[in-house]
Parts: structure tokens; C-alpha cells; sequence
């Protein structure tokens, strides 16, 4: 069934009064450094961007989901905005969406980045069901981005100056470009920060205009403590409305935005953060049981019917799940890049965060250790790859599966060793 995407608020004023949005913080990190941002991930007494009351994992979030679900059933919306960015932290995002799939199909996904990262992983926020993105972009000239950003770090290279705001915006519109290509309703906000891009805003919404966005969210700024700009002023009433009307001739204009917090609930006009913080601290603490959360097993294949492949040689991880008495092959994801050392594990470990179990032909000793301290099951397999499922999902002993060489077998696995790969 087709999702009715006229069901965000924010993207659909006249369904804010109706429909809700959850905000999950799962994603504490940030690569880049915005001057008039400070990022708080236990705050209750401030309503803005980059604040929450706490940080959850994947699994807590669909905890927290049932909770607020069970709490405000008007919520449409599941979405991602911080307190940090994404794609700063793209396998914790990415784990999220897919769990919350596969418990709430009839969810509409929605993400909100600097754009730095998301070309990277367009197939899959759109493998995963994202139908809104935003994009913050605050200048079109690095002449001017430059005076708004910090620092931007790309991997382990972090720029300052104009380089960052280059690099920035080559991926923001990279990333805008990428998300409208796979039929993803766009949004851009950009900060106005008078003296700093008032006067430039109407450049940044022709170009997003050419770029296909399908709207822009001008948002006053919010003097915060601590920031480089904090001692600018907001700007008036007046002088927003007249930006919208002026540049809402160039592109469609939001003009309901709350400025919601990473951890808003409810609906745009009654917030219920502060009356369910206490349970999303509460999920933050709790130790999620064994398999809750992991409803996949990955899967080491050449072709798709055996597992027949060592762990170091995969480019890529069937993901299957239980379906009724079956099972499924619901996506590939692709392996971490080769040759990083015990980092590729450790990396390893968090994309298959939602999997109870990795199946394999070979396995190292370093992988082993590092899968089973994420909480992911390493076994060594070879034979077919739906006997081997039947097995794991009726919690049975793996170990009763024993490989013959020289011809293919019914789900020869064990927890043990393997060579190489590692």
C-alpha cells in the first residue's frame, strides 16, 4: 500500500493540526561545527535543535516508539534530526529506519541533515523507506558559508575556511540532486543570521529551486550560549515575513516551523517532549534482551541458495528475516571497505546491529570477537542458506551441523572456528 506522504506536518501545514511527528535521537555525533549551534544530550529546559534528553540506541528506539505510540496515536512521522547530524553516524540511523520498517510499515520516514554525508548512502535511505528529507544549507557562496561554519570533518580530514564551506556545499548539493533522482520530497531550512546571509538567502533558494527542492523552511536564528553567535540578535517578526513573501515567489514557503528539539513528540502545536522525557531517559538505560531489536540474520553467499563465502571476502551481506513459515531476503548491504584492520570490524558490528546472527564459510578470530561483543552471533556454515535460517530462528543448536568436504550438505554449521579472513 502506497504511503499518503500528505501526512507530515511539516511538510503539509494542513495536516499538522492532525498529524504527529517523533523525533528519535539516535545520532550524537556531528561532522561539521555551525557557529550558532551547541549541541546538549540531557537538557529538558531548552526548546531547539540539537538539544534532547537523552541518546537512544536502534533497538531502544523502537522501544520508545511503542511508548509513544501507545501514548500519542496521531504520530505519522518517525524521524531522525540529531542532537548530532545522520549521517555523522549513518549505521546507527540506518538500523533505526530499518527496525522501525519492519515493526511500522505504515510509518513515513524522515531525515534531517547537513547533507555532508548523505550522498554516500542515497540507495539506502531510500532501500529503507525515507519518503521526507531536509537539507540545511545556509549559503550558495563559500565566501559566505565560511563565516558560518567552524569546521567540517570528511572522515578523518577535518577543513576550516573556505574548504569547508566548498566542500560542504558540493555535497549538499550532491545530496539534494541524489534524493530527488529516487523520488524524495525535499526540504531546505536555512538559518537566517542577519548581518552574516539575510541579504544572500534569496541566491540559496534559486539555487535550491534549480536543484528541484520542493520547499525551504526559513528559520530566525537562535542565539545560544557558548556559540560564536551568540550575541547576534534574532531577527524581527517583520523582517521574516517579508523575506517568505519575497522569496516565496522563488520557491514554496514553510511558515509553520516550531524549531522542534531532537527529541520532539506530538503534534507541531502541542509538543509533548518534556511529558515523555522520562520515558525516553527510562529506554536510554534499559538493556534491551537478547534478539530484541534483531530480527535479521546476514548471510556470506556468491549466488543466494549456499552459504559459500568467507567473512574477509564479502563485498556485500545478504540480510534475511522470518516471514510466517518462511523466510526472506529482504536487502544487501554492503561490507565496510577492505584493508582497515580491526576498525572494519568494529564497523562491521555496527551494520549488522540488528542481526542476531552472521553466517559464513570462514571466519577470523578478530571478527569473532568483535561480532560477538556487538551482540551479532558469528557461525561458521557452509550448505543452504534456508535449512541454516530454520535452525537459528527455532533457537537450535547449531553445533548438531557438521561440514563434509567434497559435496554440498544441509546446513553444516557451527559457533567454532575458521580460518583466515580476519
Amino acid at each position: 500500500m502506497a504511503k499518503d506522504t500528505s501526512k507530515h506536518p511539516c511538510f503539509n501545514k494542513a495536516s499538522s493540526g492532525d498529524c504527529g511527528r517523533v523525533h528519535l535521537p539516535v545520532a550524537p555525533k556531528c561532522n561539521i561545527q555551525c557557529n550558532y549551534c551547541n549541541r546538549k544530550y540531557d537538557c529538558v529546559n531548552e526548546s531547539r535543535p540539537g538539544v534532547s534528553s537523552g541518546v537512544l540506541g536502534p533497538a531502544q528506539a523502537v522501544l520508545y516508539m511503542e511508548q509513544v505510540l501507545e501514548k500519542e496515536p496521531r504520530i505519522t512521522v518517525a524521524g531522525i534530526a540529531g542532537p548530532g547530524d545522520p549521517f555523522a553516524n549513518p549505521i546507527r540511523t540506518l538500523t533505526t529506519l530499518r527496525l522501525l520498517k519492519e515493526r511500522y510499515p505504515d510509518l513515513l520516514f524522515c531525515l534531517s541533515s547537513n547533507g555532508l554525508g548523505v550522498p554516500d548512502h542515497l540507495d539506502e535511505i531510500a532501500e529503507v523507506g525515507v519518503t521526507h528529507m531536509t537539507i540545511t544549507v545556509n549559503a550558495v557562496d563559500p565566501e559566505i558559508g565560511q563565516k558560518i561554519y567552524s569546521w567540517v570533518r570528511d572522515g578523518k580530514i577535518l577543513y576550516q575556511g573556505r574548504d569547508a564551506a566548498e566542500l560542504l556545499l558540493s555535497r549538499q548539493i550532491a545530496a539534494i540532486k541524489g534524493l530527488k533522482e529516487r523520488g524524495i520530497t525535499v526540504k531546505v531550512n536555512t538559518i537566517i543570521i542577519p548581518g552574516v546571509n539575510d541579504d544572500h538567502i534569496p541566491e540559496v533558494a534559486a539555487a535550491m529551486a534549480e536543484l528541484g527542492a520542493d520547499i525551504q523552511n526559513m528559520i530566525p536564528i537562535h542565539p545560544t550560549e557558548e556559540t560564536l553567535f551568540e550575541n547576534i540578535e534574532e531577527p524581527s517578526k517583520t523582517r521574516v515575513r517579508e523575506l517568505r513573501a519575497e522569496i516565496g515567489k522563488i520557491i514554496p514557503q514553510m511558515t509553520h516551523c516550531r524549531r522542534c528539539r531532537a527529541d520532539a513528540v506530538g503534534l507541531l502545536c502541542k509538543d509533548r517532549s518534556t511529558e515523555l522525557a522520562p520515558a525516553l531517559k527510562s529506554c536510554a538505560r534499559s538493556e534491551v534482551p537478547e534478539h530484541k531489536g534483531r530480527p535479521f540474520v546476514a548471510v556470506c553467499t556468491r549466488e543466494g541458495m549456499l552459504i559459500n563465502q568467507h567473512l574477509g571476502e564479502a563485498t556485500s551481506f545478504q540480510i534475511w528475516k522470518q516471514d510466517g513459515d518462511d523466510f526472506t531476503m529482504t536487502e544487501e548491504r554492503r561490507a565496510p571497505r577492505q584493508g582497515c584492520g580491526p576498525k572494519r570490524w568494529k564497523e562491521l558490528g555496527e551494520l549488522l546491529s540488528d542481526c542476531r546472527a552472521v553466517l559464513a564459510e570462514a571466519i577470523g578470530e578478530t571478527p569473532r570477537r568483535e561480532l560477538t561483543e556487538s551482540g551479532t552471533t558469528p557461525h561458521v556454515c557452509s550448505g543452504f542458506i534456508r535449512d541454516a535460517l530454520e535452525t537459528i530462528y527455532s533457537d537450535g543448536d547449531m553445533n548438531r551441523f557438521k561440514g563434509r568436504k567434497g559435496g554440498v550438505v544441509k546446513a553444516c554449521c557451527s559457533g567454532g572456528g575458521g580460518e583466515g579472513c580476519g
